[in-house]
């Protein structure tokens, strides 16, 4: 199944099953696309725990080593965009990059959750853009300026339940319709449930937490303008732009 969540004609906040294209809610029926409702994130994180270097070939593009655990960081609910929204990178900054990488939707609040129970609190996956501010990411070691600012973190369209999803879905970055990144989950490094093991030994994930399992290969810059669309094969494709003043 994959839900939608979205604002109706009269401002209410709904979640809707999509099917062929439409949004279901009760007895009304939406295209995706269609400017009567507006698409929100999928989810109101709490926070969004994100993974550094989880694919060997981006750790190596960047010139960094695997690391021997997995390499965490926070974005804040600031940080959220939705699907069709214009993200405004900070102004004055030389490198803004693109970074597409799935999304765990968590469905319970949780804590020590060990490798073989963690599938039981997801509730479902949907696409993300870690949108990444080099400039200052390469300057400071919590990495807040460069990854937290305003709408650096496209969420959706959808949440796809786990069944919708092939464990070797392909993770792509298209800009302007050509090709940035090809990857697929079966190179994560870290396994989703080593991921949930792992994080939960230090924090409580709430509902709609969202853990974002790191990027392939391909990372690259966005200019004023670009057109964006991050797909995870089983989920869908978000599509967002980019305004560098």
């Amino acid at each position: 199944m994959k839900y939608v969540r979205f604002r109706d004609p009269a401002g209410a906040v709904r979640r809707g099953e999509l099917e062929s294209g439409h949004v279901h809610f009760a007895n009304e029926s939406y295209a995706l696309e269609d400017d009567e409702i507006d698409v929100l994130p999928p989810c109101e994180p709490s926070k969004v725990v994100c993974i550094g270097r989880n694919y060997a070939a981006h750790a190596d593009e960047m010139g960094n080593d695997v690391p021997d655990r997995p390499l965490l960081f926070l974005k804040p609910p600031n940080a959220l965009a939705a699907h069709g929204d214009t993200v405004t990178a900070p102004a004055g900054k030389e490198r803004i990059d693109h970074e597409a990488e799935l999304g765990v939707v968590i469905g319970e609040q949780c804590r020590h959750v060990p490798e073989s129970e963690a599938m039981d609190v997801v509730e479902g996956y949907t696409c993300v853009d870690d949108i990444s501010n080099r400039d200052d990411q390469r300057e400071e070691q919590n990495w807040i300026r460069g990854k937290a600012f305003d709408g650096a973190a496209p969420m959706g369209p959808v949440l796809a339940t786990p069944d919708e999803v092939p464990d070797d879905a392909t993770v792509q970055t298209r800009v302007n319709g050509e090709t940035k990144q090809d990857g697929s989950l079966d190179l994560l490094i870290f396994s989703i449930p080593e991921l949930i093991a792992e994080i939960t030994t230090y924090m409580t994930l709430e509902p709609g937490d969202v853990i974002a399992t790191g990027t392939p290969e391909g990372v690259g810059p966005l200019e004023d303008g670009d057109e964006v669309e991050i797909e995870v094969e089983g989920v869908g494709t978000l599509e967002h732009s980019i305004r560098r003043p």
